[in-house]
Protein backbone atom coordinates (compact mmCIF):
# COMPACT_ATOMS: atom_id res chain seq x y z
CA UNK A 1 0.00 0.00 0.00
CA UNK A 2 2.97 2.05 1.11
CA UNK A 3 4.43 1.71 -2.04
CA UNK A 4 0.79 2.24 -4.20
CA UNK A 5 0.75 5.86 -2.56
CA UNK A 6 4.47 6.75 -3.26
CA UNK A 7 3.90 5.73 -6.81
CA UNK A 8 0.80 7.66 -6.96
CA UNK A 9 3.00 10.83 -5.44
CA UNK A 10 5.62 10.70 -7.70
CA UNK A 11 3.05 10.68 -11.07
CA UNK A 12 1.46 13.34 -9.28
CA UNK A 13 4.69 15.87 -8.99
CA UNK A 14 5.64 14.42 -12.65
CA UNK A 15 2.46 15.77 -14.06
CA UNK A 16 2.65 19.18 -12.50
CA UNK A 17 6.32 19.42 -13.53
CA UNK A 18 5.16 19.10 -17.14
CA UNK A 19 3.13 22.12 -16.76
CA UNK A 20 5.91 24.46 -15.17
CA UNK A 21 9.01 25.61 -16.65
CA UNK A 22 11.70 23.37 -17.30
CA UNK A 23 14.50 24.07 -14.90
CA UNK A 24 17.19 25.98 -16.26
CA UNK A 25 20.63 24.17 -16.94
CA UNK A 26 23.59 24.45 -14.96
CA UNK A 27 25.73 26.59 -17.19
CA UNK A 28 28.09 27.45 -13.99
CA UNK A 29 29.89 24.00 -14.52
CA UNK A 30 31.27 23.52 -11.09
CA UNK A 31 30.41 20.71 -8.28
CA UNK A 32 30.71 22.73 -5.31
CA UNK A 33 30.69 20.17 -2.19
CA UNK A 34 29.92 22.40 0.56
CA UNK A 35 26.41 21.20 1.04
CA UNK A 36 27.98 17.97 1.99
CA UNK A 37 29.87 19.64 4.39
CA UNK A 38 27.41 21.69 6.61
CA UNK A 39 28.53 20.90 9.65
CA UNK A 40 31.88 22.00 9.31
CA UNK A 41 31.15 25.14 7.19
CA UNK A 42 29.08 26.38 10.34
CA UNK A 43 31.82 26.30 12.27
CA UNK A 44 33.12 28.68 9.57
CA UNK A 45 29.97 30.88 9.38
CA UNK A 46 28.76 33.46 12.48
CA UNK A 47 26.08 32.58 14.30
CA UNK A 48 23.17 34.62 13.34
CA UNK A 49 22.82 38.19 15.15
CA UNK A 50 26.45 37.35 17.18
CA UNK A 51 28.07 40.47 16.08
CA UNK A 52 25.43 42.74 17.23
CA UNK A 53 27.07 45.62 18.99
CA UNK A 54 24.70 46.83 21.54
CA UNK A 55 21.42 47.96 20.37
CA UNK A 56 23.22 48.27 16.81
CA UNK A 57 21.94 47.23 13.60
CA UNK A 58 22.98 44.27 11.83
CA UNK A 59 23.42 43.82 8.09
CA UNK A 60 22.94 40.39 7.12
CA UNK A 61 24.73 38.85 3.73
CA UNK A 62 21.89 36.32 2.09
CA UNK A 63 23.84 34.27 -1.08
CA UNK A 64 25.55 31.22 -2.14
CA UNK A 65 29.67 30.62 -2.93
CA UNK A 66 29.84 33.85 -4.73
CA UNK A 67 29.46 35.82 -1.47
CA UNK A 68 31.28 33.03 0.69
CA UNK A 69 33.56 30.41 -1.34
CA UNK A 70 34.37 27.52 0.04
CA UNK A 71 33.39 25.16 3.08
CA UNK A 72 35.07 27.98 5.58
CA UNK A 73 34.84 30.74 3.40
CA UNK A 74 38.93 31.59 4.28
CA UNK A 75 40.38 31.54 0.82
CA UNK A 76 42.57 28.84 0.92
CA UNK A 77 41.96 27.60 -2.34
CA UNK A 78 42.39 31.45 -3.74
CA UNK A 79 39.19 31.91 -4.09
CA UNK A 80 36.98 34.45 -2.32
CA UNK A 81 33.47 35.74 -2.05
CA UNK A 82 32.49 39.61 -1.79
CA UNK A 83 31.01 39.16 1.58
CA UNK A 84 34.41 38.68 2.89
CA UNK A 85 34.92 42.46 2.11
CA UNK A 86 31.54 43.99 2.44
CA UNK A 87 32.37 44.99 5.99
CA UNK A 88 34.92 47.59 4.71
CA UNK A 89 32.23 50.10 2.99
CA UNK A 90 30.04 49.83 6.92
CA UNK A 91 31.22 51.89 10.06
CA UNK A 92 31.72 49.18 12.29
CA UNK A 93 30.67 51.55 15.38
CA UNK A 94 27.01 51.71 13.58
CA UNK A 95 26.57 48.98 11.97
CA UNK A 96 27.71 45.18 11.41
CA UNK A 97 28.16 43.26 8.44
CA UNK A 98 27.88 39.15 9.04
CA UNK A 99 28.04 36.96 5.63
CA UNK A 100 25.64 34.53 6.35
CA UNK A 101 26.03 33.38 2.75
CA UNK A 102 27.26 29.21 1.99
CA UNK A 103 28.40 27.84 -0.97
CA UNK A 104 26.16 25.50 -3.34
CA UNK A 105 23.06 26.93 -1.93
CA UNK A 106 20.33 28.01 -4.35
CA UNK A 107 17.21 30.68 -3.22
CA UNK A 108 15.32 27.33 -2.67
CA UNK A 109 17.90 25.54 -0.29
CA UNK A 110 18.97 28.23 1.73
CA UNK A 111 15.16 28.81 2.54
CA UNK A 112 14.84 25.55 3.62
CA UNK A 113 17.77 24.41 5.58
CA UNK A 114 19.52 27.98 6.69
CA UNK A 115 16.96 30.54 6.68
CA UNK A 116 15.36 30.13 9.70
CA UNK A 117 17.61 30.91 12.44
CA UNK A 118 19.09 34.12 10.55
CA UNK A 119 15.46 35.20 10.27
CA UNK A 120 14.81 34.29 14.24
CA UNK A 121 17.88 36.82 15.05
CA UNK A 122 16.82 39.79 12.60
CA UNK A 123 15.29 42.87 15.10
CA UNK A 124 13.55 45.79 14.16
CA UNK A 125 16.20 48.21 12.03
CA UNK A 126 18.43 45.28 11.13
CA UNK A 127 19.02 45.51 6.94
CA UNK A 128 19.20 42.23 5.06
CA UNK A 129 20.65 41.64 1.30
CA UNK A 130 19.65 38.97 -0.04
CA UNK A 131 21.71 38.40 -3.72
CA UNK A 132 21.16 34.48 -4.24
CA UNK A 133 20.16 32.26 -7.71
CA UNK A 134 23.49 31.14 -9.51
CA UNK A 135 22.30 27.67 -8.39
CA UNK A 136 18.52 27.97 -9.12
CA UNK A 137 19.42 25.03 -11.83
CA UNK A 138 19.46 21.24 -12.59
CA UNK A 139 16.38 18.96 -11.63
CA UNK A 140 13.69 20.01 -8.87
CA UNK A 141 13.85 16.12 -7.62
CA UNK A 142 17.07 14.64 -7.25
CA UNK A 143 20.68 15.41 -6.96
CA UNK A 144 21.09 18.53 -5.59
CA UNK A 145 17.29 19.22 -5.90
CA UNK A 146 17.95 22.65 -5.67
CA UNK A 147 16.65 24.23 -8.38
CA UNK A 148 13.01 26.74 -8.56
CA UNK A 149 10.96 27.34 -11.33
CA UNK A 150 11.88 30.26 -13.57
CA UNK A 151 10.28 33.31 -13.42
CA UNK A 152 7.93 35.43 -10.35
CA UNK A 153 4.99 33.67 -10.83
CA UNK A 154 2.97 31.76 -8.14
CA UNK A 155 3.71 28.72 -9.97
CA UNK A 156 4.40 25.71 -7.58
CA UNK A 157 5.34 22.25 -8.05
CA UNK A 158 5.26 19.20 -5.61
CA UNK A 159 8.19 16.64 -6.03
CA UNK A 160 9.14 14.14 -4.26
CA UNK A 161 13.25 13.70 -4.07
CA UNK A 162 14.02 10.70 -5.42
CA UNK A 163 17.20 10.05 -3.44
CA UNK A 164 15.74 10.35 -0.03
CA UNK A 165 11.47 10.40 -0.23
CA UNK A 166 11.36 13.58 1.01
CA UNK A 167 8.01 15.49 -0.28
CA UNK A 168 8.46 19.22 -0.93
CA UNK A 169 6.49 21.71 -2.73
CA UNK A 170 9.06 24.27 -5.01
CA UNK A 171 7.92 27.51 -6.01
CA UNK A 172 9.30 29.99 -8.75
CA UNK A 173 12.50 31.88 -8.06
CA UNK A 174 10.50 34.99 -7.23
CA UNK A 175 7.87 32.87 -5.67
CA UNK A 176 10.97 32.44 -2.62
CA UNK A 177 12.13 36.26 -3.15
CA UNK A 178 8.79 36.97 -1.58
CA UNK A 179 9.17 34.64 1.11
CA UNK A 180 12.32 36.17 2.06
CA UNK A 181 10.81 39.82 2.01
CA UNK A 182 8.05 38.67 3.84
CA UNK A 183 10.00 37.09 7.01
CA UNK A 184 12.03 40.11 6.77
CA UNK A 185 9.50 42.89 7.17
CA UNK A 186 7.29 40.40 9.78
CA UNK A 187 10.72 40.92 12.49
CA UNK A 188 10.86 44.45 11.14
CA UNK A 189 14.00 44.46 9.19
CA UNK A 190 14.57 45.83 5.52
CA UNK A 191 15.23 43.44 3.01
CA UNK A 192 16.76 44.52 -0.11
CA UNK A 193 17.26 43.05 -3.57
CA UNK A 194 20.43 42.76 -5.23
CA UNK A 195 21.48 40.80 -8.47
CA UNK A 196 23.64 38.67 -9.24
CA UNK A 197 27.38 38.70 -9.39
CA UNK A 198 28.76 38.37 -12.88
CA UNK A 199 30.11 34.89 -14.60
CA UNK A 200 33.51 34.84 -16.60
CA UNK A 201 31.10 34.88 -19.82
CA UNK A 202 30.52 36.51 -23.11
CA UNK A 203 27.37 37.31 -25.31
CA UNK A 204 27.23 37.62 -29.19
CA UNK A 205 28.32 41.14 -28.91
CA UNK A 206 31.46 40.48 -26.67
CA UNK A 207 30.28 41.51 -23.49
CA UNK A 208 29.99 39.85 -19.91
CA UNK A 209 26.76 37.68 -19.70
CA UNK A 210 24.08 38.96 -18.22
CA UNK A 211 21.84 37.08 -15.93
CA UNK A 212 18.09 37.09 -16.26
CA UNK A 213 17.32 36.98 -12.81
CA UNK A 214 18.02 40.37 -12.59
CA UNK A 215 14.64 41.37 -14.41
CA UNK A 216 12.91 38.81 -12.34
CA UNK A 217 14.30 41.00 -9.00
CA UNK A 218 13.78 44.06 -10.95
CA UNK A 219 9.95 43.34 -11.11
CA UNK A 220 9.54 41.20 -7.68
CA UNK A 221 10.87 44.94 -6.10
CA UNK A 222 9.06 46.72 -7.50
CA UNK A 223 5.74 44.78 -6.83
CA UNK A 224 7.02 44.19 -3.12
CA UNK A 225 8.40 48.17 -2.53
CA UNK A 226 12.02 47.44 -1.76
CA UNK A 227 14.64 48.47 -2.58
CA UNK A 228 16.85 46.38 -5.53
CA UNK A 229 20.62 46.97 -6.54
CA UNK A 230 21.80 46.10 -10.13
CA UNK A 231 25.12 44.51 -9.12
CA UNK A 232 25.09 42.25 -12.36
CA UNK A 233 25.04 45.24 -13.97
CA UNK A 234 27.29 47.18 -12.67
CA UNK A 235 30.18 44.74 -12.32
CA UNK A 236 29.69 43.54 -15.76
CA UNK A 237 30.40 47.30 -16.81
CA UNK A 238 33.40 46.93 -15.07
CA UNK A 239 34.31 43.32 -16.51
CA UNK A 240 33.46 45.06 -19.46
CA UNK A 241 36.14 48.02 -19.62
CA UNK A 242 38.97 45.65 -18.67
CA UNK A 243 39.11 43.28 -21.50
CA UNK A 244 39.94 39.65 -21.17
CA UNK A 245 43.29 39.29 -19.90
CA UNK A 246 42.09 41.53 -16.74
CA UNK A 247 38.96 39.25 -16.77
CA UNK A 248 40.14 36.61 -16.44
CA UNK A 249 42.07 36.96 -13.13
CA UNK A 250 39.04 38.45 -11.55
CA UNK A 251 37.77 34.51 -11.42
CA UNK A 252 39.85 31.71 -10.06
CA UNK A 253 40.18 28.00 -11.09
CA UNK A 254 36.67 28.21 -12.58
CA UNK A 255 34.45 31.09 -14.59
CA UNK A 256 32.50 31.77 -11.41
CA UNK A 257 34.06 31.77 -8.51
CA UNK A 258 35.84 34.97 -8.08
CA UNK A 259 39.46 35.54 -6.87
CA UNK A 260 40.24 38.59 -4.34
CA UNK A 261 40.49 41.20 -7.35
CA UNK A 262 36.93 40.15 -8.14
CA UNK A 263 35.25 40.02 -4.83
CA UNK A 264 37.04 43.46 -3.49
CA UNK A 265 35.47 44.94 -6.73
CA UNK A 266 32.29 43.01 -6.58
CA UNK A 267 31.58 44.33 -3.07
CA UNK A 268 32.66 47.74 -4.32
CA UNK A 269 30.02 47.63 -6.60
CA UNK A 270 27.79 46.19 -4.27
CA UNK A 271 28.63 49.31 -2.08
CA UNK A 272 28.08 52.24 -4.97
CA UNK A 273 24.92 50.82 -5.80
CA UNK A 274 23.56 50.86 -2.67
CA UNK A 275 25.00 54.99 -2.45
CA UNK A 276 24.02 55.67 -5.88
CA UNK A 277 20.45 54.52 -4.98
CA UNK A 278 17.84 57.41 -5.53
CA UNK A 279 15.48 55.06 -2.87
CA UNK A 280 15.00 56.96 0.56
CA UNK A 281 14.16 53.23 2.19
CA UNK A 282 17.74 52.95 1.88
CA UNK A 283 18.90 56.55 3.40
CA UNK A 284 18.94 55.30 6.98
CA UNK A 285 21.50 52.48 5.54
CA UNK A 286 23.56 54.69 3.26
CA UNK A 287 24.07 56.98 7.00
CA UNK A 288 26.27 54.28 8.12
CA UNK A 289 28.35 53.54 5.07
CA UNK A 290 31.87 54.83 4.76
CA UNK A 291 35.06 54.47 2.22
CA UNK A 292 32.76 54.64 -1.06
CA UNK A 293 34.45 57.36 -2.59
CA UNK A 294 37.04 56.15 -5.03
CA UNK A 295 41.01 56.59 -3.10
CA UNK A 296 42.62 59.36 -5.48
CA UNK A 297 45.79 61.58 -5.44
CA UNK A 298 44.86 65.22 -4.98
CA UNK A 299 45.70 66.64 -8.25
CA UNK A 300 45.99 70.28 -9.72
CA UNK A 301 44.63 69.81 -13.21
CA UNK A 302 43.17 73.04 -13.66
CA UNK A 303 45.73 74.35 -16.03
CA UNK A 304 45.09 70.98 -17.88
CA UNK A 305 48.75 69.35 -17.68
CA UNK A 306 49.44 65.88 -17.51
CA UNK A 307 50.36 64.27 -14.99
CA UNK A 308 53.60 61.65 -14.48
CA UNK A 309 53.20 59.18 -11.78
CA UNK A 310 56.09 57.50 -10.42
CA UNK A 311 55.79 54.47 -8.28
CA UNK A 312 58.45 52.61 -6.89
CA UNK A 313 60.36 51.89 -3.71
CA UNK A 314 62.82 53.93 -1.16
CA UNK A 315 65.20 54.71 -4.27
CA UNK A 316 62.75 56.55 -5.50
CA UNK A 317 61.12 58.06 -2.64
CA UNK A 318 62.91 57.96 0.67
CA UNK A 319 63.19 60.52 3.36
CA UNK A 320 63.94 63.06 1.14
CA UNK A 321 64.83 66.30 2.89
CA UNK A 322 67.81 66.20 4.74
CA UNK A 323 70.73 67.02 1.99
CA UNK A 324 73.58 64.79 4.07
CA UNK A 325 70.62 61.99 4.25
CA UNK A 326 68.78 59.66 2.41
CA UNK A 327 66.92 60.39 -0.93
CA UNK A 328 64.81 58.70 -4.17
CA UNK A 329 65.27 60.02 -7.23
CA UNK A 330 61.28 60.88 -7.96
CA UNK A 331 62.11 63.69 -5.19
CA UNK A 332 64.47 65.42 -7.50
CA UNK A 333 62.08 64.28 -10.72
CA UNK A 334 61.72 68.20 -11.01
CA UNK A 335 65.46 68.89 -12.17
CA UNK A 336 64.51 66.83 -14.96
CA UNK A 337 61.14 67.22 -15.82
CA UNK A 338 59.77 71.09 -16.57
CA UNK A 339 56.87 71.60 -14.24
CA UNK A 340 55.80 74.28 -15.96
CA UNK A 341 54.53 72.22 -18.80
CA UNK A 342 54.07 68.67 -16.26
CA UNK A 343 52.97 67.87 -13.23
CA UNK A 344 54.70 65.43 -10.74
CA UNK A 345 53.05 62.72 -8.15
CA UNK A 346 56.03 60.67 -6.76
CA UNK A 347 53.82 57.79 -5.49
CA UNK A 348 56.52 55.54 -4.37
CA UNK A 349 56.81 54.14 -0.98
CA UNK A 350 59.87 52.99 0.95
CA UNK A 351 60.19 49.47 0.88
CA UNK A 352 57.73 48.81 -0.88
CA UNK A 353 57.49 45.62 -3.76
CA UNK A 354 54.81 44.73 -6.51
CA UNK A 355 53.18 42.94 -4.58
CA UNK A 356 52.80 45.15 -1.20
CA UNK A 357 52.37 48.54 -3.04
CA UNK A 358 49.58 46.50 -4.80
CA UNK A 359 47.87 45.05 -1.42
CA UNK A 360 48.03 48.25 0.75
CA UNK A 361 46.09 49.98 -2.16
CA UNK A 362 48.71 52.31 -3.04
CA UNK A 363 48.14 50.74 -7.01
CA UNK A 364 44.77 51.44 -6.56
CA UNK A 365 45.49 55.49 -5.68
CA UNK A 366 47.08 55.70 -8.61
CA UNK A 367 44.82 53.85 -10.78
CA UNK A 368 42.07 55.87 -9.55
CA UNK A 369 43.58 59.09 -9.79
CA UNK A 370 44.39 58.70 -13.59
CA UNK A 371 43.76 60.40 -16.96
CA UNK A 372 43.64 60.07 -20.66
CA UNK A 373 47.23 61.82 -21.49
CA UNK A 374 49.10 61.05 -18.33
CA UNK A 375 51.91 59.25 -17.46
CA UNK A 376 53.28 56.26 -14.99
CA UNK A 377 56.97 55.36 -14.07
CA UNK A 378 57.30 51.75 -12.64
CA UNK A 379 59.77 50.70 -10.88
CA UNK A 380 60.33 47.94 -9.01
CA UNK A 381 62.72 45.23 -7.92
CA UNK A 382 64.95 46.03 -4.39
CA UNK A 383 62.36 44.43 -2.07
CA UNK A 384 60.61 41.61 -4.49
CA UNK A 385 62.43 39.21 -2.93
CA UNK A 386 62.88 37.07 0.08
CA UNK A 387 60.38 34.84 1.84
CA UNK A 388 56.89 34.80 -0.22
CA UNK A 389 55.08 33.93 2.87
CA UNK A 390 56.98 35.04 6.09
CA UNK A 391 57.62 38.91 7.11
CA UNK A 392 56.98 41.17 5.53
CA UNK A 393 55.20 39.09 3.03
CA UNK A 394 56.37 40.93 0.05
CA UNK A 395 58.24 38.55 -2.45
CA UNK A 396 56.53 37.82 -5.78
CA UNK A 397 57.31 34.44 -7.76
CA UNK A 398 60.95 34.96 -9.03
CA UNK A 399 59.93 35.01 -12.69
CA UNK A 400 58.96 37.17 -15.33
CA UNK A 401 56.22 34.52 -17.03
CA UNK A 402 52.60 34.45 -15.33
CA UNK A 403 52.30 32.36 -12.76
CA UNK A 404 50.41 31.89 -8.83
CA UNK A 405 50.05 30.06 -5.89
CA UNK A 406 48.15 29.98 -2.77
CA UNK A 407 50.58 30.77 0.19
CA UNK A 408 49.31 30.53 4.05
CA UNK A 409 51.18 33.20 5.72
CA UNK A 410 53.29 32.54 8.41
CA UNK A 411 54.94 34.03 11.69
CA UNK A 412 58.34 34.66 11.94
CA UNK A 413 60.28 32.20 14.46
CA UNK A 414 61.07 35.53 17.16
CA UNK A 415 56.97 36.03 16.60
CA UNK A 416 55.99 32.70 17.70
CA UNK A 417 56.28 32.95 21.06
CA UNK A 418 54.01 35.99 21.29
CA UNK A 419 50.31 34.80 22.63
CA UNK A 420 47.13 34.63 20.49
CA UNK A 421 49.77 35.57 17.18
CA UNK A 422 46.87 33.76 14.80
CA UNK A 423 45.07 36.67 15.70
CA UNK A 424 47.42 39.35 15.55
CA UNK A 425 47.41 42.04 12.59
CA UNK A 426 50.67 42.97 11.37
CA UNK A 427 52.07 46.28 9.99
CA UNK A 428 51.62 44.67 6.70
CA UNK A 429 48.18 44.17 6.69
CA UNK A 430 48.78 40.55 6.25
CA UNK A 431 47.05 37.83 9.42
CA UNK A 432 49.24 35.76 9.96
CA UNK A 433 47.46 32.52 8.77
CA UNK A 434 45.81 33.97 6.35
CA UNK A 435 45.68 32.86 2.56
CA UNK A 436 46.39 34.53 -0.32
CA UNK A 437 47.16 33.80 -4.28
CA UNK A 438 50.68 35.55 -4.68
CA UNK A 439 51.60 36.05 -8.28
CA UNK A 440 54.90 36.25 -10.53
CA UNK A 441 56.87 39.57 -10.48
CA UNK A 442 56.53 39.64 -14.45
CA UNK A 443 52.66 39.43 -13.52
CA UNK A 444 52.33 42.45 -11.14
CA UNK A 445 54.35 44.62 -13.79
CA UNK A 446 51.96 43.40 -16.48
CA UNK A 447 49.13 44.02 -14.28
CA UNK A 448 50.45 47.69 -13.49
CA UNK A 449 50.82 48.14 -17.21
CA UNK A 450 47.29 47.17 -18.58
CA UNK A 451 45.82 49.12 -15.89
CA UNK A 452 47.42 52.17 -17.02
CA UNK A 453 46.76 51.20 -20.87
CA UNK A 454 42.83 51.14 -19.74
CA UNK A 455 42.51 54.47 -18.20
CA UNK A 456 44.48 55.69 -21.74
CA UNK A 457 47.62 57.16 -19.94
CA UNK A 458 50.98 55.67 -20.87
CA UNK A 459 52.70 53.21 -18.90
CA UNK A 460 56.96 53.24 -18.87
CA UNK A 461 59.24 50.27 -17.30
CA UNK A 462 61.63 51.49 -15.68
CA UNK A 463 64.54 48.84 -14.08
CA UNK A 464 65.71 49.23 -10.68
CA UNK A 465 68.71 51.42 -9.59
CA UNK A 466 71.96 49.42 -9.52
CA UNK A 467 73.57 48.55 -5.90
CA UNK A 468 76.73 50.01 -5.36
CA UNK A 469 78.35 46.19 -5.09
CA UNK A 470 81.39 45.98 -7.31
CA UNK A 471 83.00 42.29 -8.89
CA UNK A 472 86.48 42.76 -11.00
CA UNK A 473 86.17 46.62 -11.05
CA UNK A 474 82.46 46.56 -12.41
CA UNK A 475 79.66 47.45 -10.48
CA UNK A 476 77.35 44.36 -9.99
CA UNK A 477 74.36 43.75 -12.52
CA UNK A 478 70.85 41.78 -12.12
CA UNK A 479 70.35 41.10 -15.74
CA UNK A 480 69.98 37.57 -15.83
CA UNK A 481 67.42 38.02 -13.24
CA UNK A 482 65.58 41.09 -12.99
CA UNK A 483 66.80 42.36 -16.09
CA UNK A 484 65.86 39.34 -17.89
CA UNK A 485 62.38 39.49 -16.18
CA UNK A 486 62.64 43.36 -17.25
CA UNK A 487 62.94 42.16 -21.06
CA UNK A 488 60.49 39.74 -21.03
CA UNK A 489 57.77 41.77 -20.06
CA UNK A 490 59.07 44.37 -22.00
CA UNK A 491 58.99 42.30 -25.38
CA UNK A 492 54.73 40.30 -24.26
CA UNK A 493 53.37 43.95 -23.69
CA UNK A 494 55.66 46.36 -25.89
CA UNK A 495 55.65 48.81 -23.17
CA UNK A 496 58.02 51.58 -23.27
CA UNK A 497 61.33 50.70 -21.13
CA UNK A 498 63.53 52.63 -19.57
CA UNK A 499 66.69 50.73 -18.32
CA UNK A 500 67.79 52.70 -15.66
CA UNK A 501 69.85 49.61 -14.23
CA UNK A 502 72.20 49.62 -17.10
CA UNK A 503 72.48 53.45 -17.88
CA UNK A 504 73.09 54.20 -14.02
CA UNK A 505 75.69 51.40 -14.01
CA UNK A 506 77.66 52.52 -17.27
CA UNK A 507 78.01 55.73 -15.74
CA UNK A 508 79.30 54.62 -12.38
CA UNK A 509 81.51 52.49 -14.25
CA UNK A 510 82.50 55.14 -16.09
CA UNK A 511 82.94 57.87 -13.81
CA UNK A 512 83.76 55.98 -10.43
CA UNK A 513 85.68 52.69 -11.68
CA UNK A 514 84.96 51.34 -7.96
CA UNK A 515 83.14 51.08 -4.59
CA UNK A 516 85.25 53.60 -2.79
CA UNK A 517 84.92 55.99 -5.45
CA UNK A 518 81.10 55.64 -5.94
CA UNK A 519 81.01 56.12 -2.10
CA UNK A 520 79.42 59.57 -2.93
CA UNK A 521 76.51 58.15 -4.76
CA UNK A 522 75.20 56.00 -2.26
CA UNK A 523 74.21 56.27 1.72
CA UNK A 524 74.02 54.74 4.44
CA UNK A 525 74.34 51.10 2.85
CA UNK A 526 74.56 49.49 -1.05
CA UNK A 527 71.27 50.34 -2.20
CA UNK A 528 69.59 53.67 -0.79
CA UNK A 529 71.27 57.09 -3.08
CA UNK A 530 72.39 60.46 -1.53
CA UNK A 531 71.02 63.27 -2.87
CA UNK A 532 73.42 63.45 -5.67
CA UNK A 533 73.01 59.57 -6.61
CA UNK A 534 69.15 60.28 -6.93
CA UNK A 535 70.01 62.90 -9.23
CA UNK A 536 72.22 61.09 -11.17
CA UNK A 537 69.62 58.47 -11.46
CA UNK A 538 66.97 61.21 -12.41
CA UNK A 539 69.17 62.00 -15.64
CA UNK A 540 69.54 58.68 -16.39
CA UNK A 541 65.84 58.40 -16.34
CA UNK A 542 65.77 61.45 -18.81
CA UNK A 543 68.54 60.20 -20.83
CA UNK A 544 66.51 57.09 -21.71
CA UNK A 545 63.35 58.81 -22.49
CA UNK A 546 65.44 60.67 -25.36
CA UNK A 547 66.63 57.55 -26.26
CA UNK A 548 63.46 56.20 -27.19
CA UNK A 549 61.97 59.05 -28.75
CA UNK A 550 59.45 58.82 -26.20
CA UNK A 551 56.11 61.19 -25.85
CA UNK A 552 57.19 61.59 -22.17
CA UNK A 553 60.13 63.45 -23.19
CA UNK A 554 58.88 66.54 -24.54
CA UNK A 555 58.32 67.47 -21.02
CA UNK A 556 62.03 67.09 -19.86
CA UNK A 557 63.74 70.80 -19.52
CA UNK A 558 66.36 71.66 -22.17
CA UNK A 559 69.55 70.46 -21.93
Amino acid sequence: MKRLFALCMMACALGAQAQVAEAPKDVNGVVDNTPDSIAKAMTARPVPGSSRKGNNPVLFLIGNSTMRTGTLGNGNNGQWGWGYYAHEYFNADKITVENQALGGMSSRTFYNKLWQPIKQAIRPGDWVIISIGHNDNGPYDEGRARASIPGVGDDSLNVVIKETGEHETVYTYGGYMRKYINDVRAQGGNPILMSLTPRNAYDENGKIVRKPHTQWLMQVAAEEGVPFIDLNEISGRKLDSYGAWKTDYHFFLDKIHTSRFGAMMNARSAAEGLMASRNPALNPLKAMMQNVELNTWQVNRTDGKPVVFITGDSTVKNADKDKDGMWGWGAVANTVFDENKISIVNAAKAGRSCRTYLNEGRWEQVYNSLQPGDFVLIQFGHNDTGAIDMPKYRAAIATGNDSCHVYQMKAAKEDLAKQNIIDQKLKSNTIVGSYEVVYSFGWYLKKFIQDVREKGATPILVSLTPRNEWESGKIERRNDSYGAWYRQVVKETGVEFVDLHNLAADFYDQKCGSKAKAEKYFKQDHTHTSLLGAKTSAQCVAKGLRANHSALAKYLKKK
